[in-house]
């Protein structure tokens, strides 16, 4: 796919979105549509308000879709049917919170199985899909470095850095992959955490506050565009200069 292919309005170029209706994904297919792009939103439900629910809106098409499952998958598959795919941005992601002596197997599985095996799962089937030059992007976690009390979600967060790494090698030079590790961003998961919890986080950002969505989102945007076409097997940290 070349950039004047990449700008030009009059060509397709559907991007598969997972997690849509949560604060990163929401602000991701926003970022999306606002740059002339067509979206296959997925979640586990069409959200009731929001880009793309209204009636007269055909550059997004919403698909309910337990992502874990075969035939969640399926479903997302079945929607790029007949759409010319440029990407795919592996967002969905969730929390099981709880100190190591107190996490139960069933913690751990369901983590692993939302932030790790489903984008892998979901890049594997659709990547014959997407035409040359395109790209996928998947979102990592600062935590991967380690977080107290988050032992299965900074696991799952380093197993989608290894998934990135291992698929931009085995779709190159067709397909770009890389991953964004977002720090700490002001969404729905930050808003759950104690006060004085957040205080001493957002204490230690460099830059002194949260991110927002929209500044991960402009970052996925420039690793799906030609900009980045040089770029794939990163790992991107949005993290207002805390990375380690």
């Amino acid at each position: 796919m070349t950039a004047t292919e990449w700008h030009e309005a009059s060509v397709d170029r559907w991007v598969v979105v997972t997690g849509a209706a949560g604060g990163i994904g929401a602000a991701v297919v926003q970022r999306l549509l606002d740059d002339g792009l067509e979206v296959v939103a997925v979640d586990l439900a069409v959200p009731d308000d929001g880009p793309g629910t209204g009636p007269d809106d055909d550059r997004i098409a919403w698909v309910a879709a337990d992502l874990t499952t075969a035939d969640g998958r399926a479903a997302v598959v079945a929607a790029t049917e007949d759409r010319r795919l440029v990407g795919l941005v592996n967002v969905a992601g969730i929390t099981r919170d709880a100190r190591l002596v107190k996490m139960d197997d069933a913690a751990v599985a369901a983590v692993l199985a939302v932030n790790a095996q489903a984008p892998l799962d979901l890049s594997l089937a659709l990547a014959d899909r997407l035409v040359e030059g395109g790209a996928i992007v998947n979102i990592s976690s600062r935590s991967h470095l380690g977080n107290f009390g988050q032992m299965n979600y900074a696991t799952s967060k380093g197993a989608i850095i290894g998934t990135t790494i291992a698929l931009s090698r085995s779709l190159a030079p067709r397909v770009r992959v890389n991953a964004i590790a977002p720090g700490l961003i002001a969404t729905p998961m930050t808003d759950a955490m104690p006060d004085d919890v957040l205080a001493k986080v957002t204490a230690e950002v460099p830059l002194g506050r949260a991110g927002e969505p929209t500044e991960v989102a402009a970052e996925v945007a420039h690793l799906l565009s030609p900009d980045a076409a040089y770029t794939t097997g990163q790992v991107v940290y949005v993290c207002g200069g805390r990375s380690r």
